[in-house]
């Protein structure tokens, strides 16, 4: 009853005074941050973090939390309808979310990204009321060799479920993971690859890779497309609401997305790029459609994008009760927590329980507020297809231009963002998936450092990367992914052939 007891007393925190308006206003800026490119959540309160200085503790992070939670919805938009993912765990939204955009569901893509942005959102806070300690405690099990083989399952899992398309995925990630090396190494301080450029002694921006090979190379696409006369087939408006059948589709997809995204949200590091990808494999792999996965399946919209806001509640957990970021938008909340003189732990909740408890409340209050603000809108976004190709392009560039200009004010990062578009463009003429590559180069220097530091535990036995029941159970499951991709394909084909010799010519004809 404590638990529901502060819960309330922070939700009423939430909505007094000017509270109530930094919930308001971090939500609308925040859904509007997320759907530029390269912006999302993390950019997105870093940039107004400033903003909040003159403000009281509570009332700063209500804001910014607001801001947190609005941009993990606005990424969807871009995601569904221009196919440029405004963070990397939007990415996967892509997949299925703007297929349906130019099947002419594209208002139907974005009710269901916003349901399911608001179930999972709400499941997330519900696990962060309740089960925060409990479970704190469980991700502290999680070291080196734990974070590698969770990870490396995540990146496996989205190249195995591409139908048709299982060894390109995983050269896809070879090459994202080859970009993910570029810079210093952290363990020897040595340049690698950059080539004597100074600008890449810091790696590549993973903002210009998203922005470049799906914004800019969208763009070299469509252009292709007006060229082709092609352009006038792609269907844009049609009903703006998900149907009965759509609804009956996504109903389990909802609440397993959900507590997927919470799960995977608790452990440090993790994020929303991993929840996306695991709620991605389990609908894929659960569906009686698995065939219309990657060609506008609803589930693909409604699991990632419930799971990508329940991991919300999940990284909160660590921030507050262990201290630690689950994600890139936590680690800017604890620097503005440390701003703010509070310092997140244990005893937080002891020490801090008005505010810990107001930003809970507060997020409850935000995840209504971003249903009303944006569900009306809807109709609003899909026109943004009606636009002249030429147009829509040029506004696309724009956007993509500005977002890899804006992260670091630098030339360099749009030169890169450029490359990148031209690299995307051949890749999708060749029929490369784009995903697990972006997704390689986001975990690529994590996986890297977790990887070296359980051989350096282990003193460079191999045995290191396995020290536990749940670092075998990821291992295992990623060796069985790509096992069952590769010679499940190759059974299946040759299955097909056998079936089409024994058909008479008449009736394959």
């Amino acid at each position: 009853m404590d638990a529901v007891q502060y819960l309330a007393s922070g939700v009423l925190t939430a909505v007094s005074g000017w509270n109530f308006a930094y919930v308001v206003i971090g939500a609308f800026v925040g859904t509007w941050i997320g759907m530029l490119p390269g912006l999302g959540p993390s950019t997105g309160i870093a940039l107004l973090l400033p903003l909040t200085y003159g403000l009281d503790p509570t009332g700063g992070m209500i804001m910014l939390c607001g801001i947190y939670f609005g941009s993990m919805y606005g990424g969807s938009i871009s995601s569904i309808l221009l196919n440029t993912p405004g963070d990397v765990s939007s990415v996967v939204t892509t997949l299925d979310g703007n297929p349906m955009a130019r099947r002419g569901r594209g208002g139907a893509a974005l009710f269901c990204s916003a349901i399911a942005s608001f179930i999972g959102g709400t499941v997330g806070l519900i696990g962060l009321t309740f089960l925060a300690n409990p479970i704190a405690s469980f991700a502290l099990q999680f070291g080196p060799a734990e974070y590698f083989a969770l990870m490396t399952f995540a990146l496996i899992a989205t190249a195995t479920l591409l139908e048709g398309a299982v060894v390109k995925g995983l050269l896809a990630i070879v090459i994202g993971l080859v970009v993910a090396t570029v810079g210093i190494d952290l363990q020897s301080g040595t340049p690698r690859f950059t080539m004597g450029q100074a600008d890449l002694l810091d790696g590549i921006s993973l903002v210009a890779v998203i922005i470049g090979l799906f914004g800019i190379s969208e763009v070299f696409s469509n252009i292709e497309e007006i060229a082709g006369s092609r352009w006038g087939k792609v269907q844009t408006m049609g009903r703006l609401w998900m149907n009965a059948t759509e609804w009956w589709r996504c109903r389990i997809a909802f609440f397993r997305g959900s507590v997927i995204g919470f799960l995977v949200g608790i452990v440090p590091g993790a994020g929303g790029a991993v929840a996306t990808l695991l709620s991605y494999a389990a609908e894929k792999r659960s569906s009686r459609h698995p065939e219309e996965f990657g060609k506008g399946a609803i589930e693909g919209v409604a699991g990632p994008e419930a799971a990508n806001n329940a991991s919300v509640g999940g990284a909160l957990i660590s921030l507050f009760t262990l201290g630690l970021p689950g994600s890139s938008a936590t680690a800017v909340l604890l620097g503005a927590l440390m701003i703010f003189g509070i310092q997140p732990g244990p005893r937080l909740f002891v020490e801090n329980p008005d505010l810990v408890w107001g930003v809970i409340g507060s997020l409850y209050v935000a995840n209504v507020v971003l249903v009303i603000l944006n569900i009306p809108f809807i109709g609003i976004f899909v026109r943004m297809l009606t636009m002249p190709g030429s147009l829509l392009n040029a506004i696309i560039l724009l956007l993509a231009i500005t977002g890899a200009y804006s992260l670091n004010n630098s030339l360099f990062d749009v030169y890169l963002a450029l490359f990148f578009g031209i690299v995307g463009y051949f890749l999708r003429k060749a029929r490369f998936p784009l995903a697990p590559l972006v997704l390689a180069v986001a975990l690529g220097g994590s996986i890297e450092q977790s990887l070296r530091q359980a051989l350096a535990l282990s003193g460079g036995e191999l045995t290191g990367l396995a020290p536990s029941m749940i670092a075998i159970v990821f291992l295992v499951l990623s060796v069985g992914m790509v096992g069952w991709a590769i010679f499940g394909s190759a059974i299946s084909g040759l299955v097909g052939t056998k079936a089409s010799r024994d058909v008479p010519a008449d009736v394959q004809n």
